[in-house]
């Protein structure tokens, strides 16, 4: 993780200037001002672990029944249409054009409508089924709202969210404007394949490929599986299944009523737009997020996806290793959390992680909770916080429910307490907790297996931020709640023997950057990692190897922050233990308000600093002391307690 560290010249020299304290104080007003702004449109109506739709979408019934419905009785030319379930969009939300498949329904985004309705203005192209509209002209529709959008607000930027046939129409748009901010969410688009497929088959068996992508009907049986896994209950899921297995056949008569000039006229559009696109991909400067189905069984996507990224600059692929071509149509898939966690959601030209930051929805949360199940079932981890007169309380009581809040602490080996601190806060205060982290944890990925988020996806989602004091700086002024730990990458990565060991800085900056703007400095500490890792070869070990220090020097050199350090990024070598359990205790907080002479008087700063300091020591002591009294703190108590009480107890600790 990052270290606070570095001095801040800019400010150091204004800080220590009393004749310019007028300026400062202007200067902070202006930008709380200013912040103040932006968070009132970004939060307005979207708070932590809103419902984002995923845990209560409709099954496939409702989409073959709304096909049926619109094949009935659709007429008239293409036109755009807001779907009603996905409610209002927040403020200032971008723009985002669902471009459909080549049956032009517009309906194969349903079980994103929520999810993405809430974090943009969504709209659908609709295609009837008599309609014969050229692909030239599919794409002037497009392009004339997406020009007259631009005009309209020409710093924010427009997303089109294309689906297979729709991924050829948006990279035709994005070809031939440039010039606009356009962003590309292109699902399966199968461009070279399809120009493939047709030059190879006999009409008929075109037609039939045709048919297969109207409906989406190749991967049925994974769908009803995958939603049978993602089921809470096993009832539910055998009801999921069965519906899904049975959802085509209900509805299989839909095909019957397509008459055979539409599927020939399908087929034209496909080759058409294929070609279209793909003799204009060098013109395409957008960015683009590929989702690609490595388990299709119509279209090679995979294949086609390794192209595509070879010729667009700027393509991001997500690979979903187990899911078939009809994408948007499978459980599992959280269309609105890939866009976050690929740091592409903005609301002006240039992505800013601080003011274009969405909060955790429940199913990212939830989502969490299944990817470090194994974490908490080892480490159970039990919270302390202290009141404002001095008592310790389990939970989080004793820490402010309004910001800004700076948390400060210590690190445990590889940060592993960060992610149930981050989940605890959530869960138990609706807050989220705004992570300061090494720019190593904020890698640029061209290529991800999507089969459950990872590490630095969690960190995006979380809203985590690279060491930057202009990141601090806004945060606080946004009346954020930031979790900063001054010892850094120097804790996180210790040696052998430095467990629970602080390494922080000599300087005072975080304690004037909280002065600044009134903020709250709770210090914590965290103990346990030791009854849950043990290092095998450390730092040091490498480092006496032979070649091993140059190595690790070429290897560490443009990730170090610290000058005052003398200790490179380096990832340990370690093994697990019988897991013990991990405790976290909050100290009580120390409002700055009242205590604006450290921006002026640097002894000040100083001892307010070795405060902070000596209460963490002085916490993660008595957390260590008193763990001993924990009669839980092993793993076998614990499970023979929730075996009793059920496993989303909680597991009583020691007395504080």
């Amino acid at each position: 993780m990052a270290t606070l560290s570095t001095p801040l010249h800019t400010q150091a020299i204004a800080l220590w200037q009393p004749r310019r304290q007028w300026h400062r104080s202007l200067e902070r007003t202006t930008c709380q001002l200013k912040h103040a702004g932006r968070l009132q449109a970004r939060y307005r109506g979207l708070e932590p672990l809103y419902d984002d739709g995923y845990q209560t979408v409709k099954n496939l019934d409702y989409y073959y029944e709304s096909l049926g419905e619109l094949v009935e009785h659709d007429s008239g030319p293409p036109r755009w249409f807001c779907p009603v379930d996905a409610g209002l969009p927040i403020e200032d939300a971008p723009l985002m054009l669902y471009l459909p498949g080549v049956d032009g329904m517009g309906m194969g985004l349903f079980m994103h409508h929520k999810a993405l309705g809430r974090i943009f203005e969504l709209r659908c192209m609709h295609v009837p089924f008599h309609d014969r509209t050229p692909f030239e002209d599919l794409v002037t529709m497009v392009e004339d709202v997406v020009r007259k959008e631009n005009a309209t607000s020409p710093n924010k930027p427009i997303y089109l969210l294309g689906n297979s046939f729709g991924g050829c129409l948006a990279l035709a748009v994005a070809a031939r404007n440039p010039h606009i901010d356009l962003i590309l969410v292109l699902v399966n688009p199968g461009i070279q394949q399809l120009l493939s497929f047709f030059s190879l088959f006999s009409d008929q068996a075109c037609m039939a490929i045709t048919a297969l992508l109207n409906y989406n009907i190749d991967n049925e049986a994974h769908m009803a599986v995958s939603s049978m896994i993602n089921g809470k209950h096993p009832l539910a899921a055998l009801s999921r299944l069965t519906n899904n297995m049975s959802s085509f056949l209900k509805h299989s008569n839909i095909l019957d009523k397509i008459p055979e000039d539409t599927l020939k006229w399908k087929m034209k559009l496909i080759k058409r737009a294929a070609s279209y696109a793909n003799y204009r991909l060098q013109s395409v400067q957008a960015e683009v997020l590929l989702l690609a189905s490595c388990g299709d069984k119509l279209l090679p996507s995979k294949a086609e996806a390794d192209r595509l990224q070879k010729l667009l600059p700027k393509c991001t692929i997500y690979f979903f290793d187990k899911h078939g071509h009809s994408l948007l149509l499978e459980y599992g898939v959280h269309v609105a959390s890939i866009i976050k966690c690929t740091d592409l959601y903005r609301h002006s030209r240039r992505y800013h992680r601080v003011f274009d930051y969405i909060p955790p929805s429940a199913t990212e949360l939830k989502e969490v909770d299944k990817a470090t199940r194994d974490l908490r079932f080892r480490t159970c981890p039990a919270m302390y916080s202290t009141l404002e007169d001095g008592t310790v309380v389990r939970g989080l009581a004793g820490v402010p429910q309004d910001g800004p809040v700076l948390l400060v602490g210590n690190h445990m080996l590889l940060g592993i307490e960060l992610i149930s601190l981050a989940a605890e806060f959530l869960r138990l205060k609706g807050v989220v907790v705004r992570g300061i982290a090494h720019p190593l944890l904020f890698p640029d990925k061209k290529r991800a297996w999507s089969e459950g988020h990872d590490f630095f996806d969690f960190l995006n989602l979380w809203g985590g931020v690279p060491m930057m004091y202009k990141s601090i700086y806004e945060l606080l002024a946004a009346g954020e709640f930031v979790l900063l730990y001054p010892g850094g990458h120097r804790e996180a990565l210790h040696c052998k023997g430095e467990e629970h060991r602080l390494f922080w800085p000599s300087q005072a900056e975080f304690v004037r950057l909280a002065a600044q703007f009134n903020a709250t400095i709770v210090p914590f500490g965290v103990v346990g990692e030791d009854d849950l890792l043990e290092l095998l070869c450390t730092f040091e070990d490498i480092r006496n190897a032979p070649f091993g220090k140059e190595m690790m020097e070429a290897y560490s050199e443009h990730l170090k922050l610290r000058e005052d350090v003398d200790h490179e990024v380096f990832f340990p070598g370690l093994y697990m233990k019988i897991p013990g359990r991990f405790y976290y205790q909050f100290g009580k907080p120390i409002p700055t308000k009242d205590k604006q002479d450290i921006l002026t008087d640097k002894q000040a700063a100083n001892d307010l600093y070795m405060h902070v300091k000596s209460e963490v020591e002085r916490i993660i002591s008595n957390l260590l002391e008193k763990r001993v009294e924990d009669k839980y703190r092993s793993l076998i108590p614990r499970m023979l307690y929730q075996a009793a009480r059920g496993p989303t107890c909680e597991v009583p600790a020691f007395d504080p």
